[in-house]
């Protein structure tokens, strides 16, 4: 793995941890401006002002993650994608009570002047794997 391939997915963690964390002047400090976030709730493009009020005011808050299968896509050397799932537990602001949910996640990274900066994140949720049926057995009649 690459020193830039490291230092993606560092940042990519330390996002998730400032999500967890609350902490809105570290993610800011990560996103461009402006950036587009894809979702089940539709494509949506944003400012820091618009995050730091989704981030402090929104319904649901992330309280626990799990990254696993990341991979760094590099289409440019100021450019990398990240693609990885997500195993995260939510909860309504305010409440205890968590919601698991396995995602499929991507993130756009741009490097300026020498700093990266995520411009975009797409989820979709991953459908849970249905138990097969068990086989039937036959026998066979004499």
């Amino acid at each position: 793995m690459s020193t830039a391939d490291s230092t993606l997915i560092a940042l990519e963690k330390k996002f998730w941890q400032s999500m967890v964390d609350e902490d809105t002047d570290t993610a800011l400090a990560m996103l461009a401006e402006p950036s587009v976030m894809v979702s089940s709730h539709g494509a949506m493009e944003f400012n820091h002002e618009q995050y730091r009020e989704m981030a402090e005011k929104g319904s649901m808050v992330i309280k626990s993650f799990k990254l696993s299968d990341m991979h760094v896509t590099h289409p440019n050397a100021d450019t990398a994608v990240l693609t990885y799932r997500v195993k995260q537990a939510m909860a309504q602001r305010g409440k205890s009570e968590e919601i698991e949910q396995e995602m499929a996640d991507s993130s756009v990274w741009l490097r300026k002047d020498g700093e990266w900066l995520c411009v975009m994140h797409t989820e979709t949720e991953v459908e849970a794997k249905a138990a097969k049926p068990a086989a039937k057995k036959t026998t066979a009649k004499h």
